[in-house]
């Protein structure tokens, strides 16, 4: 089973949040993990500011091993689509769309994509 864990669902893995352990379950042989590029920015970006260089490289190393998945033409055309339809932020449409384009339910803690089709929302 495809799932695309967010930016939300790394970051809480990765920080031990009390969520942590509902997001390990996705990391398994069970499932294949497809990661946006743009989480790779956003996870990045946190584990910098929080933790410092060393340490967000480090933890980069484990979402690198997913298939990480390029925002294409196709992809942005579709997260615009999204994102007037639900309303959604750039991220969270660019997310859900990749998600949709490659066949994989989002694992997510962000509300603001809880009640969209293919979304597992995690609390």
């Amino acid at each position: 089973m495809k799932v695309l864990l967010d930016s939300s669902g790394w970051i809480e893995y990765f920080t031990g949040g009390p969520l942590a352990d509902r997001y390990a379950a996705y990391l398994n042989a069970r499932y294949s993990i497809i990661t946006p590029t743009i989480v790779l920015y956003e996870v990045y970006k946190k584990l910098k500011r929080e933790r410092g260089e060393e340490t967000a490289l480090a933890l980069m190393g484990q979402v690198q091993t997913t298939n990480v998945v390029p925002l294409t033409d196709s992809v942005a055309y579709l997260a615009a689509d999204i994102s007037l339809r639900y309303g959604l932020a750039m991220a969270d449409a660019i997310v859900y769309a990749t998600g949709r384009d490659q066949g994989a339910d989002v694992v997510t803690g962000d509300a603001d994509l809880k009640d969209l089709p293919g979304v597992v929302y995690v609390r």
